[in-house]
């Protein structure tokens, strides 16, 4: 029996929209079943035919805890389908994409719906310990007096929330001072990172402009009357310059660091499907597969070292398992959770040192910017945490077929020290 492949068919989001704006009081069931949907109806495949849907998120709401499974009860659906949420941080999506090619290689599914979503308007705020147990203990009262006895023990302090914080429960240490201490140690300075942001937006801007960016997304149609129509992303800055990033003061070193607001990420709402199948399968049905995905890898470092360097380690694993050396690849796609953290693994990549370190008899190979992050890169389109790996995934596959590129190379630095790298192929 011939081998089974896994291609990548299609792919949709939403708009990514900054926190609090375009998607504040929409929440995530409703982002990813509405790209979804609009998955399903521009690829014209019918809903019965799907075998499993998977979805990333990181930060799940406790009133719909597996959020797959919210979509696979879409009316499209037999409710018969299972489905299942998963968590590997930014990589979350790009982990739904690998998990959906592992059950179509295995024979287990022919059609899975893989994607993100992350909604962080909606981040769940929590009660302090002391607060959830008088709770609790309220709850099981057996008479209204009792009950007001345990309220009446309810003190100001109590009432302070608890907001979840984007940082390493190891370690304490937030994102960006992740990427702050990398940007020291590996002498990445602020210029060369406001550089990385300004070619982000320009480059991002050029393809809303041109519509190879607003051609993956479906219009978002909000408010009260559902007659405020969002068509691309948010947080793009055409206009920006060197100057005006140059001018924003750094966030978590004030005094002496090198990450701003301008350099990093914005914190995003936003949602995205991939639609993944068994090459024959897709062929039978008439659908034209955009990419195969030919290897992946995952790998992880002591997130107390350097946070965000794991794609270090993973990116020559997933080249390797595809039989390519770096130079192979047509196009590169790097997550760009901060500037730092892009031109740390990119210097790492090239360095004697760090082939060493990674037990290898030459570097993996040097990064050609006019290869790399061709229609910008989250910097400027923005970071849903679960739903970026689809994005990205979409957005290669797509220009691998306009500029008939073989190979492409995916690279996503994830909370917890992880990195996850995936290679795709136009056959």
């Amino acid at each position: 029996m011939a081998s089974r492949q896994a291609v990548i068919v299609a792919g949709v989001r939403t708009p990514f929209a900054k926190a609090g704006t375009v998607f504040r009081g929409a929440g995530p069931v409703a982002m990813a079943r509405f790209a979804t949907r609009e998955l399903l109806y521009r690829a014209g495949i019918d809903g019965t035919l799907v075998d499993e849907v998977i979805f990333g998120q990181v930060v799940p709401n406790v009133s719909a805890p597996n959020v797959a499974r919210e979509v696979s009860l879409l009316p499209q659906f037999p409710r018969t389908i299972p489905a299942y949420s998963l968590n590997r941080a930014c990589a979350s999506a790009g982990q739904a994409i690998t998990a959906a090619h592992d059950q179509i290689v295995l024979g287990h599914a022919d059609t899975i719906i893989a994607g993100g979503v992350e909604s962080l308007s909606e981040v769940p705020i929590l009660h302090s310990r002391r607060m959830s147990e008088l709770l609790v203990q309220a709850s099981r009262a057996r008479s209204i007096g009792q009950r007001l006895a345990i309220f009446s023990r309810i003190r100001p302090r109590d009432l302070v929330p608890v907001t979840p914080a984007i940082a390493e429960p190891s370690t304490g240490e937030s994102m960006g001072q992740s990427a702050e201490k990398m940007a020291k140690e590996n002498g990445i300075g602020r210029e060369a990172q406001d550089r990385v942001a300004l070619m982000s937006h320009q480059r991002a801007a050029a393809a809303t402009e041109d519509g190879r960016l607003t051609a993956e997304i479906a219009p978002w149609f909000g408010g009260p009357a559902r007659d405020q129509v969002t068509i691309s992303d948010n947080g793009i800055r055409a206009d920006t310059t060197l100057e005006a990033l140059a001018g924003l003061n750094p966030v978590f070193d004030r005094k002496y660091g090198t990450v701003t607001a301008g350099n990093a990420s914005p914190l995003t709402d936003g949602a995205a499907a991939t639609l993944i199948m068994e090459r024959e399968k897709a062929l039978a049905l008439g659908l034209a597969p955009l990419a195969t995905i030919r290897s992946y890898a995952v790998a992880a470092v002591d997130p107390g070292w350097q946070l965000l360097m794991g794609p270090a380690f993973a990116v020559p694993k997933a080249l390797d398992r595809a039989g390519i050396t770096l130079a192979d690849v047509g196009l590169v796609e790097i997550h760009e959770a901060f500037a730092a953290q892009v031109l740390s693994n990119i210097d790492a990549w090239a360095s004697r040192a760090w082939a060493e370190k990674l037990g290898r008899k030459a570097p993996v190979g040097e990064i050609d910017w006019d290869r790399t992050n061709v229609m910008g890169g989250s910097i400027a389109i923005g970071h849903p945490f679960g739903a970026t790996g689809a994005r990205i995934a979409t957005s290669l596959a797509n220009e691998m077929g306009r500029r008939d590129v073989q190979f492409g190379l995916i690279s996503i630095c994830a909370q917890g020290g992880m990195g996850f790298a995936m290679v795709l192929e136009r056959t």
